[in-house]
């Protein structure tokens, strides 16, 4: 046979190949190894000349550790993701001696970086590129021969800006060169695809050639048959069992004695609501971003998907997106068994869709072959073309559209956001569902309200989704950075090292502020998972929502070390929330409060509307909800069933309350805070001088007075309050305000008559807002009462609530407006309270000494 006929045979093999078809005999082991990094190819009789060295596969160059030392250029980029111990990209080649027995004809490698070329015994066999799909060649005849692979993970079309997309990146996994998952000789089998059709209970099935059939369900014998290639169908024979994330239940269909899995389901949209089995379903997700920080690539065994899939359930999610890349056989295998929903991607994040001609038909073969592996999985639901595209919407549609007329088993979507004027507010007519920040009418996500509104849990996204044709996700919420866990640095004992990680461990020290690392990582990673439940619950509250994807439940260490997980790049917990308490509020059944605002007086009554988000499929009822009000200290204050309705009138000091909603004779619970100040307090505070002025706190402290400096914000040089933390990453968005929240000394007496947790909580909108906080580096021996947590870039010292002897003079001084609006603002007007108690008692007794030009240079940012 020809050349080009080889390789059209071979293409068409990739086209139609379904996994888990034929049996193995596994090539792993040691395999000789010579790079090429000018793609000189090698001379005659190459096939037997000396490599280089000797490595395993499965495996890379970078666990062989081949490569060019990576050395970041500048501090700066040091800080964009993790680093490669060893860096190559071009052509390599591996060789080894095989015996091929009688029948296994096909070579198989899992998965390869990018375009593989196969050699037996000096000729030619044929080529394969994918970045999704495995490689495969027929055509070995039996005995011993060598093989030769020249793989090259050169980037070979334009399928990334700025190469982000994860499927070929070194911002979360890396740009590998070997072979990973399956390596070995396989008996080719016929190629099947599965469409279950409950209705009439039967399946249907398309095979590439003549095959023995046995349809089993439970090792149970349901239906066999003897068909030729195309068409056929088989009996379920019995009432067809539904796969779903409560009951994951698979079928198998042998194909000449080898096992093909698939689920029965039916996805499915309706007036802009998501269905799954003709039930409505809602999507807690969160992203897969190919990170996997010891190899740089993706688990190709079950045991890894197992691990990562777990800990999602055991968060209360049942969706993971692909983030432009789509998993291997193993994830989609685990996520059947599990009962997750699966959202996967072309390799695909471009600004310039439709520019190139190679890369289209490159996505469109893409595309095939996806849909040819993994499209008998029940969890593969939902298919996007990339992630936040621009460029040629028209061919984005047509694809899109070839896709959903040849494939009816899953849900379509044309791009998962995008930014391009025109299309990312409202989803296009090929668009089975929409992922998007925002529509036409409003933020979908809290990015564009927490930092804006006033905090109040009452409102959803009713009003942007109206007349929504489609089911609509909402896109990456959270992204709200955690400050470095500086224990995490020892964990990267494999081909990357934390350069990231440890140059803010470098810069910590340098400022003497290491011994606070701790702290600021659980103060930001609180205040974190405050701001993910009120996003989780908003969406829950809205009647016409169909899910969430969060960015993320993991740490992104790339682009800018984005931090955003509540667990670290291993799916390990950093200790901010525990599965329990996540799930309270991010499950099938979720108890929701609806009420007007976080903080109030006792001459107020606090009245709350009861919900329940119930995807269970199981009839519960909000006649079964019960409440309960207490204190700090756990002490019952009030009970109740059904909306809630009780006065504060009781309180007399000020404190915190917590509001727990249950779903009776079920482990369904929810719970929030509310603060409650005396309805007057008398700030009166004979021997305190207030003044916003500089000068004139000067002047007071000069004398040997005591002195409550509030400055007009104005005045001051320092950072503006912002409620949020950093969004995604202060180095790939250096030109926001860059705190990440409040750390509070609770023990301090300052605050003994203003409740509060050490970390920033709700109750601190108000405050924060109206803030600046001032840097003191210049004093670094001067700690703060509240400090603010800078950025892990910059480092600076930032406080907002000081105290220290000035001249002659006691000094107390807040950067937060406690002077403005008072009768209105009960919680400035409670602290305020709470610093004059302090400032008259006894205890007021500043340990830091600074100077009149300390204060001054302080103010003024010098």
């Amino acid at each position: 046979m020809k050349l080009k006929q080889v390789t059209l045979c071979l293409s068409l093999l990739l086209a139609l190949y379904i996994p888990a078809a034929a049996q193995f005999l596994s090539l792993q082991g040691e395999w000789e190894y010579r790079p090429d990094p000018e793609n000189k190819g090698l001379q005659e009789a190459w096939y037997r000349q000396a490599f280089s060295g000797r490595l395993q596969l499965p495996g890379t160059l970078d666990d062989a550790g081949y490569g060019n030392p990576v050395v970041p250029p500048t501090a700066k980029d040091t800080l964009l993701h993790l680093t490669r111990k060893h860096r190559y990209v071009g052509a390599a080649w591996y060789r080894k001696e095989v015996t091929v027995p009688a029948g296994y004809s096909e070579l198989l490698l899992e998965r390869v970086i990018w375009h593989t070329t196969v050699w037996i015994d000096g000729k030619m066999m044929g080529s394969a590129e994918s970045l999704s799909t495995p490689h495969r060649f027929t055509g070995l005849k039996p005995g011993k021969h060598v093989i030769v692979l020249r793989i090259d993970n050169s980037r070979r079309y334009d399928i990334s800006h700025r190469l982000m997309a994860h499927a070929y990146t070194d911002e979360t996994q890396i740009i590998w060169n070997g072979a990973i998952g399956r390596i070995g000789l396989q008996k080719p089998a016929p190629q099947v695809q599965i469409y279950p059709e409950p209705a009439q209970k039967r399946v249907r099935v398309t095979a590439s050639s003549s095959a023995d059939l046995r349809l089993l369900r439970n090792g149970k014998l349901l239906a066999a048959k003897k068909v030729k290639a195309g068409e056929s169908y088989l009996p379920l024979n019995s009432e067809p069992a539904y796969w779903d994330e409560f009951n994951p239940h698979l079928y198998t269909l042998e194909v000449n004695g080898a096992p093909v899995q698939f689920g029965i389901r039916e996805i499915s949209h309706k007036n802009g609501l998501l269905y799954l089995n003709g039930r409505r379903i809602f999507l807690r997700g969160t992203l897969d971003c190919n990170i996997f920080p010891l190899t740089g690539h993706p688990p190709m065994t079950k045991e890894g998907w197992v691990k990562e899939f777990s800990v999602v359930r055991d968060y209360g999610l049942n969706h993971v997106r692909f983030h432009s890349w789509c998993p291997p056989e193993a994830a989609f295998q685990v996520a059947d068994s599990m009962g997750l929903y699966l959202q996967v991607e072309l390799p695909l994040w471009a600004l310039n869709v439709g520019e190139d001609t190679a890369t289209l038909r490159f996505l469109k073969e893409e595309a095939q072959r996806i849909m040819a592996s993994y499209g008998n999985h029940p969890s593969f639901c939902l298919w996007s073309m990339g992630n936040e595209l621009q460029g040629d919407f028209k061919w984005l549609q047509q694809l899109t559209d070839a896709l959903k007329k040849q494939d009816n088993r899953r849900l379509y979507a044309t791009t998962t956001f995008t930014f391009q004027k025109g299309y990312g507010g409202w989803p296009l007519k090929e668009d089975d569902f929409f992922v998007t920040q925002w529509t036409n009418k409003g933020w979908v996500r809290g990015q564009g309200i927490f930092n804006t509104k006033t905090p109040d849990f009452l409102k959803d996204y009713s009003a942007p989704i109206d007349s929504m044709p489609v089911p609509i996700i909402s896109h990456e919420i959270g992204q709200y950075s955690v400050f470095p866990d500086m224990s995490e640095i020892d964990k990267y004992t494999g081909v990357l090292d934390p350069l990231n990680m440890k140059s803010v461990r470098h810069h910590l020290q340098q400022r003497n502020l290491l011994h606070q690392a701790a702290d600021f990582t659980k103060a930001s990673g609180k205040l974190a998972v405050l701001l993910y439940k009120e996003e989780i619950e908003r969406a829950l509250k809205t009647p016409g929502f169909s899910g969430f994807q969060l960015l993320d439940l993991q740490d992104f260490p790339g682009q800018g070390t984005a931090l955003v997980g509540l667990l670290n790049a291993f799916w390990e917990s950093k200790g901010l929330v525990t599965p329990e308490a996540f799930r309270e509020f991010c499950s099938s059944v979720v108890p929701l409060l609806r009420f007007e605002k976080a903080t109030y007086t006792s001459a107020e009554t606090f009245e709350a509307k009861a919900e329940l988000a119930n995807f269970s499929g199981k009839n519960y009822s909000t006649a079964q909800l019960r409440w309960a009000i207490s204190d700090d200290k756990g002490k019952q204050l009030a009970a109740g069933t059904g909306n809630i309705k009780h006065a504060l009138s009781h309180v007399t000091a000020a404190t915190r309350l917590n509001v727990r909603l249950y779903l009776e004779g079920t482990p369904y619970t929810n719970q929030w805070s509310i603060w409650v100040y005396p309805a007057r307090v008398d700030l009166a505070a004979p021997g305190i001088v207030f003044t916003r002025s500089a000068d004139s706190a000067l002047a007071a402290l000069n004398a040997g007075k005591t002195v409550l400096l509030n400055p007009d914000t104005a005045a001051i040089q320092g950072i503006p309050g912002r409620f949020t933390s950093v969004f995604w990453s202060p180095v790939h968005f250096p030109d926001q305000p860059g705190t990440m929240g409040l750390l509070a000394d609770t023990a301090h007496p300052a605050l003994a008559a203003f409740p509060t947790e050490f970390h920033t909580n709700w109750q601190w909108w108000d405050l924060v807002m109206r803030s600046k906080a001032v840097v003191y580096d210049a004093l670094p021996n001067w700690k703060p009462v509240v400090q603010v947590i800078d950025n892990f870039v910059k480092n600076r010292r930032l406080g907002m609530l000081f105290e220290a002897r000035v001249g002659k003079g006691r000094l107390l001084l807040c950067t937060a407006d406690i002077s403005a609006q008072l009768d209105k603002r009960i919680v400035a007007r409670q602290l305020r309270y709470s610093l004059q108690q302090y400032m008259q008692s006894a205890a007021f007794n500043p340990a830091a000494t600074i100077t009149a030009n300390d204060l001054t240079a302080l103010l003024k940012g010098k």
